[in-house]
Protein backbone atom coordinates (compact mmCIF):
# COMPACT_ATOMS: atom_id res chain seq x y z
CA UNK A 1 0.00 0.00 0.00
CA UNK A 2 0.94 2.93 -0.97
CA UNK A 3 1.02 6.55 1.01
CA UNK A 4 0.43 10.00 0.26
CA UNK A 5 3.34 11.36 1.12
CA UNK A 6 5.72 8.91 -0.50
CA UNK A 7 7.03 9.16 -4.04
CA UNK A 8 7.74 6.86 -6.37
CA UNK A 9 11.54 6.19 -7.74
CA UNK A 10 12.77 5.80 -11.34
CA UNK A 11 15.56 3.48 -12.12
CA UNK A 12 17.61 4.50 -15.01
CA UNK A 13 19.84 1.83 -16.45
CA UNK A 14 23.19 3.25 -18.35
CA UNK A 15 21.88 0.96 -21.45
CA UNK A 16 18.04 3.37 -21.50
CA UNK A 17 18.64 6.61 -23.48
CA UNK A 18 15.34 9.26 -22.17
CA UNK A 19 13.08 9.61 -24.49
CA UNK A 20 12.98 13.32 -25.91
CA UNK A 21 9.62 15.18 -24.96
CA UNK A 22 7.36 16.93 -27.19
CA UNK A 23 7.61 19.88 -24.87
CA UNK A 24 7.34 23.21 -26.45
CA UNK A 25 9.94 24.85 -23.06
CA UNK A 26 12.60 22.45 -24.31
CA UNK A 27 14.22 24.64 -26.96
CA UNK A 28 15.70 28.28 -26.20
CA UNK A 29 14.65 31.46 -28.01
CA UNK A 30 17.58 31.99 -30.11
CA UNK A 31 17.52 27.75 -31.20
CA UNK A 32 14.17 28.78 -32.63
CA UNK A 33 15.23 31.77 -34.20
CA UNK A 34 18.34 29.97 -36.13
CA UNK A 35 15.59 27.60 -37.01
CA UNK A 36 13.11 30.16 -38.95
CA UNK A 37 16.36 31.54 -40.18
CA UNK A 38 18.03 28.42 -41.24
CA UNK A 39 14.68 26.86 -43.35
CA UNK A 40 13.74 30.36 -45.04
CA UNK A 41 16.43 29.74 -47.33
CA UNK A 42 15.37 26.40 -48.10
CA UNK A 43 11.93 27.26 -49.01
CA UNK A 44 12.76 30.38 -51.10
CA UNK A 45 15.67 28.33 -52.79
CA UNK A 46 13.44 25.52 -53.13
CA UNK A 47 10.52 27.92 -54.65
CA UNK A 48 13.34 29.30 -57.38
CA UNK A 49 14.15 25.39 -58.20
CA UNK A 50 10.48 25.00 -58.90
CA UNK A 51 10.32 28.25 -60.87
CA UNK A 52 13.27 27.70 -63.16
CA UNK A 53 11.98 24.01 -64.09
CA UNK A 54 8.20 25.67 -64.52
CA UNK A 55 10.10 28.17 -67.21
CA UNK A 56 12.02 25.85 -68.89
CA UNK A 57 9.46 23.08 -69.88
CA UNK A 58 6.32 25.98 -70.69
CA UNK A 59 9.25 27.55 -73.02
CA UNK A 60 10.23 23.98 -74.38
CA UNK A 61 6.57 23.06 -74.62
CA UNK A 62 6.31 26.72 -76.64
CA UNK A 63 9.25 26.17 -78.65
CA UNK A 64 8.09 22.77 -80.19
CA UNK A 65 5.33 24.46 -81.37
CA UNK A 66 6.76 26.95 -83.32
CA UNK A 67 10.10 24.57 -85.08
CA UNK A 68 8.44 21.57 -85.79
CA UNK A 69 10.98 18.53 -86.62
CA UNK A 70 11.93 19.07 -90.55
CA UNK A 71 9.98 17.32 -92.80
CA UNK A 72 11.64 14.57 -95.38
CA UNK A 73 8.51 14.13 -97.75
CA UNK A 74 6.47 16.04 -99.66
CA UNK A 75 3.58 16.85 -97.63
CA UNK A 76 2.41 20.55 -97.28
CA UNK A 77 4.48 22.36 -94.93
CA UNK A 78 1.62 22.79 -91.93
CA UNK A 79 2.14 24.83 -88.36
CA UNK A 80 0.79 25.82 -85.23
CA UNK A 81 -1.49 28.22 -86.54
CA UNK A 82 -3.20 25.91 -89.08
CA UNK A 83 -5.17 24.87 -85.99
CA UNK A 84 -6.92 27.03 -83.71
CA UNK A 85 -6.73 24.42 -80.24
CA UNK A 86 -2.36 24.23 -81.34
CA UNK A 87 -2.33 27.97 -81.59
CA UNK A 88 -4.45 28.49 -77.75
CA UNK A 89 -1.49 25.78 -76.28
CA UNK A 90 0.91 28.36 -77.79
CA UNK A 91 -0.28 30.97 -76.23
CA UNK A 92 -1.13 29.24 -73.16
CA UNK A 93 2.51 28.15 -72.89
CA UNK A 94 3.68 31.51 -73.46
CA UNK A 95 1.83 33.00 -70.63
CA UNK A 96 2.99 30.38 -68.38
CA UNK A 97 6.90 30.95 -69.32
CA UNK A 98 6.32 34.81 -68.96
CA UNK A 99 4.78 34.27 -66.06
CA UNK A 100 7.27 31.94 -64.48
CA UNK A 101 9.96 34.23 -65.63
CA UNK A 102 8.72 36.61 -63.66
CA UNK A 103 8.07 34.55 -60.33
CA UNK A 104 12.03 33.50 -60.85
CA UNK A 105 13.15 37.10 -61.68
CA UNK A 106 11.20 38.24 -58.03
CA UNK A 107 12.76 34.83 -56.60
CA UNK A 108 15.88 36.18 -57.81
CA UNK A 109 15.89 39.48 -56.42
CA UNK A 110 14.50 38.84 -53.21
CA UNK A 111 17.35 36.06 -52.27
CA UNK A 112 20.32 38.66 -53.78
CA UNK A 113 19.10 41.84 -52.80
CA UNK A 114 17.34 40.80 -49.82
CA UNK A 115 14.61 43.35 -50.38
CA UNK A 116 10.93 42.61 -51.90
CA UNK A 117 10.18 43.26 -55.67
CA UNK A 118 6.84 43.90 -54.19
CA UNK A 119 5.25 43.80 -50.51
CA UNK A 120 4.78 40.37 -48.50
CA UNK A 121 1.18 40.75 -48.48
CA UNK A 122 0.91 41.68 -52.44
CA UNK A 123 3.19 38.83 -53.17
CA UNK A 124 1.41 36.15 -51.37
CA UNK A 125 -1.68 37.11 -52.66
CA UNK A 126 -1.04 36.94 -56.18
CA UNK A 127 1.38 34.27 -56.64
CA UNK A 128 -1.45 31.97 -55.11
CA UNK A 129 -4.35 33.60 -57.30
CA UNK A 130 -2.01 33.69 -60.29
CA UNK A 131 -0.61 29.96 -59.52
CA UNK A 132 -4.06 28.60 -59.74
CA UNK A 133 -4.83 30.25 -62.96
CA UNK A 134 -1.63 29.46 -64.76
CA UNK A 135 -2.07 25.74 -63.28
CA UNK A 136 -5.81 25.80 -64.81
CA UNK A 137 -4.92 27.33 -68.02
CA UNK A 138 -1.88 24.55 -68.42
CA UNK A 139 -4.92 21.72 -67.38
CA UNK A 140 -6.75 22.70 -69.97
CA UNK A 141 -4.28 23.67 -73.01
CA UNK A 142 -2.69 20.11 -72.16
CA UNK A 143 -5.99 18.42 -72.12
CA UNK A 144 -6.90 20.19 -75.71
CA UNK A 145 -3.81 19.06 -76.95
CA UNK A 146 -4.24 15.31 -76.26
CA UNK A 147 -7.34 15.42 -78.45
CA UNK A 148 -6.33 17.57 -81.00
CA UNK A 149 -3.26 15.00 -81.14
CA UNK A 150 -5.84 12.13 -82.30
CA UNK A 151 -7.09 13.70 -84.96
CA UNK A 152 -3.49 14.90 -86.59
CA UNK A 153 -1.67 12.51 -88.93
CA UNK A 154 0.91 10.69 -87.08
CA UNK A 155 3.47 11.33 -90.16
CA UNK A 156 3.52 14.85 -90.12
CA UNK A 157 6.03 17.15 -88.01
CA UNK A 158 3.24 18.93 -86.17
CA UNK A 159 2.33 15.31 -84.72
CA UNK A 160 5.59 14.92 -83.80
CA UNK A 161 6.19 18.54 -81.99
CA UNK A 162 2.63 18.59 -80.76
CA UNK A 163 3.37 15.15 -78.37
CA UNK A 164 6.30 16.97 -77.16
CA UNK A 165 4.56 20.03 -76.12
CA UNK A 166 1.68 17.87 -74.93
CA UNK A 167 4.39 16.06 -72.45
CA UNK A 168 6.11 19.45 -71.55
CA UNK A 169 3.05 21.50 -70.88
CA UNK A 170 1.98 18.09 -68.48
CA UNK A 171 5.39 18.73 -66.88
CA UNK A 172 4.97 21.97 -66.45
CA UNK A 173 1.39 21.83 -64.65
CA UNK A 174 2.81 19.51 -62.07
CA UNK A 175 5.69 21.91 -61.09
CA UNK A 176 2.76 25.05 -61.38
CA UNK A 177 0.78 22.79 -59.44
CA UNK A 178 4.08 22.25 -56.60
CA UNK A 179 4.14 26.43 -56.59
CA UNK A 180 0.72 26.75 -55.87
CA UNK A 181 0.67 24.61 -52.78
CA UNK A 182 4.23 26.37 -51.83
CA UNK A 183 2.66 29.97 -51.96
CA UNK A 184 -0.85 28.47 -50.50
CA UNK A 185 1.04 27.12 -47.64
CA UNK A 186 2.32 30.94 -47.02
CA UNK A 187 -0.58 32.78 -47.66
CA UNK A 188 -2.11 29.97 -44.98
CA UNK A 189 0.68 31.10 -42.72
CA UNK A 190 0.31 34.64 -43.37
CA UNK A 191 -3.24 34.41 -42.02
CA UNK A 192 -3.94 31.94 -39.92
CA UNK A 193 0.15 31.20 -37.99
Amino acid sequence: MKMAGESQRIIFYPSQEPLPTPSPFTFSVAGSTTLSLSSQPAFRYANLFLRFGGFLFSFISAICLVFPSPQYRNYEPSTFLNTAELTYCFIVSILASIYSAYQLFKGVCDIAYRARFISDKMSDYSSFILDQLVAYLLISSSSILVLTIHRIIPTTSVWKSAVVSASMSCITFVIIAISTLQSGYKLCKRLIW
